[in-house]
């Protein structure tokens, strides 16, 4: 069943001169020509975002939404009615939000975090920023160590609130991270800590040596592009390390270390170098 809002893989059964026609189950569904890849065919499968344009039909497009049904996203509002707002979706479409799902009337230009839903009497998409009814931590998805996507909710006393896999709440504490971050930034993460009460820590990036082996590449690549050295080792301060490699100080120690272990690098009084750089 196509799923609205969302991403499928739908059949291509008719071609016509402004487009495809694709199996939608009971119903055709067009994706324009401007938007079907080159050398698509009758019978082939195609991934595509599907969606209602403005006279109710479903409409395919290969174009990236902002966000998707069960998604929270930062959106930006293109303009307002004495109803309801629109909210740039990324597409050829607008998403509505009405004045009953905005916590403050909004005006153009305004950049709001939503979530995006299906309206029930309209079978619509629809976008409301009364996100905390979405969230609960009651039931966990999720446990210690688990990649997720994480959205930027709040900022507190000791940290970033942060919505995790559009379904709970978690923190992000301030000795995690070493950049100053916006309400709607999205970054990956895993569950660093559940304690009681199902509250949730969450840190940035991927855990332990997971992350650094597949970091590990990157910088000897780095070092290459530099002549073989590079003005940072262990004992750099965790901002300029964070600016240049967009890591924590601790998990750029980690990746010296597995580097060093393997003796592919050498350290400097003011650097780290390649043991074949010279």
């Amino acid at each position: 069943m196509v799923q609205v809002g969302k991403y499928n893989t739908l059949k291509v059964v008719k071609e016509v001169d402004f487009g495809l026609y694709l199996d939608g189950d009971a119903d055709e569904i067009l994706l324009p020509k401007r938007y079907v890849p080159e050398g698509l065919a009758i019978d082939d499968e195609v991934k595509v975002f599907v969606y209602h344009d403005n006279d109710g039909r479903l409409i395919a497009t290969t174009e990236k939404p902002v966000a998707t049904v069960g998604e929270i996203a930062m959106m930006e509002v293109g303009g307002v009615t004495e109803h309801g707002a629109f909210l740039k979706w990324g597409i050829m479409k607008d998403v509505f939000i009405p004045l009953s799902h905005q916590t403050t009337r909004m005006r153009v230009g305004d950049k709001r975090l939503v979530f995006l839903f299906i309206d029930e009497r309209t079978g619509r998409v629809t976008a409301s920023e009364k996100i905390d009814k979405q969230l609960s931590n009651y039931e966990l998805t999720v446990a210690v160590d688990d990649e997720v996507n994480l959205v930027v909710f709040q900022k507190t006393d000791i940290g970033y609130k942060v919505i995790i896999n559009s379904v709970h709440t978690g923190v992000l504490h301030f000795n995690e991270v070493f950049k100053e971050l916006r309400i709607g930034d999205k970054l990956d993460g895993y569950i660093k800590n559940i304690r009681s009460g199902n509250k949730i820590d969450v840190s940035p990036g991927k855990k332990g040596y997971t992350r650094i082996l597949n970091e590990e590449d990157r910088l000897l690549a780095i070092l290459k592009e530099n002549n073989g050295y590079l003005p940072y080792n262990d004992k750099s301060d965790p901002e300029s390390i964070y600016s240049y490699f967009g890591m924590s100080k601790k998990s750029f120690k980690m990746l010296l270390g597995a580097l060093y272990k393997k003796r592919l690098i050498e350290f400097t009084q003011t650097g780290t170098k390649l043991v074949d750089a010279d």
